[in-house]
């Protein structure tokens, strides 16, 4: 069986790295755990961090950091549908919302769990996700504000998410004005301006993110290291906190251009026959993991001699070249991941997951 491997001395270091950057500048900060899936064994090393808040956008996984350790702050990160909100209630300490009559709903199931809720009220700023609009804004909040056992613990925004619009300075400074603007407006003090994510990171380290900015939610940077402003990496984190490993299950001399008239494939691929390639011949070695688990354009084979051929539902298909490389039936073909690469693992059934 393939399998996933987190590693988590590398998790730790990024964890560290992240924590300085934010603790020497006053930020309060959670980790976004939905990449997980809700895996135990991983979110378990997650805590063992000393992470004291967790954003998630599955309750169930939310609910299962509760059941490990009941004194993290859980944080549910999108707009609740309206059957969920008593588990929301129950689970989620903070939620994210930009809609007035789901967080009624959640004052009214707030009231019957005799709990106080808090809520990010999310703002839109231009990537057409959730969020209030503008010009809407006060009236909402003189709403909210006159709503039981709702706690206001922050305004926030997503940006990047949808349309890929990037943060800036001028988009967080604006945001950072809306939050003066209802605190002078309402006479009440809002703790969180929550504007920062993985994809912000990059301008706390420049130093422009504006001071008021004291919040962030981060995943992917923890996880990869990933500067999403230059598609690099951050000097000093650890990019392969993940690995996959999948077995060879056969290892052949094949020809390199198929035999017989061709069609799409299961994927809807049609293959592009060049003539170049005809009459030739590679080592062509399958290993154990397909479609149904993964998306191979997220996947890098760590041997650059090797590349991707194609994928069934079931298997991977690997061009080797002209030679074997010393591979044989039965070894380890490692493999880089990207992000949406260990999303599709975390959440396949099929794929083993192992911590180092």
């Amino acid at each position: 069986m393939a399998f996933i491997r987190l590693y988590k001395d590398k998790l730790k270091d990024n964890y560290n790295f992240l924590n300085k950057i934010f603790k020497d500048r006053d930020i309060d900060w959670g980790v976004v755990s939905k990449i997980l899936c809700g895996n135990e064994l991983f979110i378990r090393e997650l805590l063992n961090l000393g992470i004291h808040e967790i954003h998630d956008s599955r309750i169930s996984n939310l609910k299962l950091v509760k059941k490990i350790n009941s004194s993290v702050q859980t944080v549910y990160i999108k707009p609740p549908a309206r059957r969920s909100i008593p588990s929301i209630v129950r689970y989620a300490d903070v939620s994210f919302n930009s809609e007035l009559a789901t967080i009624r709903m959640l004052s009214e199931e707030a009231k019957k769990q005799d709990k106080t809720h808090k809520v990010i009220i999310m703002i839109e700023m231009g990537d057409l996700r959730e969020g209030v609009l503008g010009e809407e804004l006060l009236d909402f909040y003189g709403e909210v504000f006159k709503l039981p056992r709702i706690e206001v613990s922050g305004i926030g925004t997503n940006l990047n998410c949808l349309h890929g619009v990037m943060p800036s300075q001028d988009k967080l400074i604006q945001l950072s004005l809306y939050k003066q603007l209802i605190e002078a407006r309402f006479n009440v003090t809002i703790p969180w301006v929550s504007g920062g994510t993985s994809v912000t990171v990059p301008l706390l380290l420049k130093n422009m993110r504006p001071m008021a900015v004291n919040h962030f939610r981060v995943g992917e940077v923890l996880f990869f290291g990933n500067n999403l402003f230059t598609n690099k990496f951050i000097k000093g984190m650890k990019t392969d906190v993940f690995k996959l490993y999948a077995e060879i299950i056969e290892l052949t001399e094949k020809p390199m251009v198929p035999i017989g008239e061709l069609g799409q494939n299961v994927a809807g691929h049609a293959f592009e026959v060049e003539e170049e390639n005809i009459g030739k011949t590679h080592f062509r070695a399958i290993v154990d993991i397909g479609l149904l688990d993964v998306q191979t354009e997220y996947l890098v084979p760590e041997d650059k001699h090797l590349s991707i051929a194609e994928a069934s539902s079931d298997m991977l298909v690997l061009d080797l070249g002209k030679t074997r490389r010393n591979y044989k039936v039965g070894d380890l073909i490692s493999f880089r991941l990207q992000y949406m690469a260990v999303l599709r693992l975390m959440n396949s059934a099929y794929i083993e997951k192992q911590v180092q």
